[in-house]
């Protein structure tokens, strides 16, 4: 790797560009009646309920082997510790509003951990980009439970009526926590082949129509930003900068540059990723503050085209 910045820039320009693209002609249709608001929470539900467990299911039980893999607990425990402390730092960064702004904490301190990583990756490693996938998806087995759990309960405000495990209990935790039972307790190989190929084919379809819906909700957001001002520098400075910063001192500390240099630098490129694109289906889906949140999106996702290569070539440099 001879030009980090240059290899990361170009990669997180062409993923992000795409989801801006989405935004515009998701946004266009929406003002023009094309799209209607109905539609956009049908298909924000459909996402949320059939799509991405779907999606979430077939992905764990495809690239989850512990015969092969003895280590790939640690990296489900690294997605979950890197979520909970980014969190942590959310509420330390909102603590004289904690209580009206904790609907932000996900913004802060939860990243797109596979959509956005995975095509930095593809250009950073094409010879090693089997091994980068691979921890991308052992990374969100432990981070997914708690985006949809926990990122959902603060994102909505609350659990709803009911009880607080009810509101944590999403279709896309439960499919996860399914997933990993299947592969630890073997019914995998009970599975038949047609059933498996069937729930991927529904799941297929998680990406391009979360996307779509991404684009829908954030197309129509009115940004004002001057009222949010406050709340996104304290937002991206936690999510772009200081959790990155803090994951790229432990991962020196620990030494893992030496002993495994490319699970190092994946581990930066999660904590600098912008938030994630989930956090947008979880309002429209169980509610919360869509302007707000879209609003912050859109600025944390063109930040991130700047903040990403800039912490992989920092990151390079505190290793070389």
């Amino acid at each position: 790797m001879t030009n980090p910045f240059a290899a990361v820039f170009t990669a997180s320009v062409f993923a992000i560009a795409s989801i801006f693209i989405v935004i515009f002609a998701a946004g266009l249709m929406v003002r023009r009646g094309v799209i209607t608001q109905p539609q956009i929470s049908g298909l924000s539900s459909a996402t949320v309920n059939i799509f991405l467990p779907c999606l979430i299911f077939t992905k764990v039980v495809g690239a989850l082997d512990p015969a092969s893999q003895p280590w790939w607990w640690a990296l489900p425990l690294a997605g979950i510790v890197m979520a909970l402390v980014g969190t942590g730092l959310g509420a330390i960064a909102f603590a004289d509003r904690l209580s009206s702004k904790k609907h932000l904490l996900p913004l802060a301190g939860m990243q797109n951990a596979g959509y956005l990583v995975l095509p930095v990756g593809l250009a950073l490693y094409p010879d090693r980009f089997d091994a980068f996938a691979l921890y991308v998806f052992l990374f969100i087995l432990g981070y997914n439970p708690v985006l949809w759990s926990l990122g959902k309960y603060l994102i909505s405000g609350g659990g709803g009526d009911g009880p607080l495990w009810k509101g944590l209990l999403t279709p896309p935790f439960t499919a996860n926590i399914v997933a990993i039972i299947t592969v630890l307790t073997g019914i995998k190989t009970l599975l038949p082949r047609p059933v498996v190929e069937a729930v991927a084919l529904i799941g297929s379809a998680a990406v391009p129509v979360a996307t779509l819906v991404l684009g829908a909700v954030l197309g129509s957001v009115a940004i004002r930003f001057r009222s949010i001002l406050g709340d996104a520098i304290r937002t991206m400075g936690v999510k772009l900068f200081l959790l990155p910063a803090l994951t790229a001192l432990f991962v020196h500390l620990f030494g893992l540059a030496t002993s495994n240099p490319l699970l190092a630098e994946f581990l930066v490129i999660e904590a600098a990723s912008a938030p994630p694109v989930g956090v947008v289906l979880m309002v429209r889906t169980y509610g919360g503050d869509e302007q707000l949140i879209g609003s912050l999106m859109v600025l944390s996702y063109a930040a991130c085209v700047l903040t990403l290569p800039a912490w992989i070539a920092i990151w390079g440099m505190i290793a070389a």
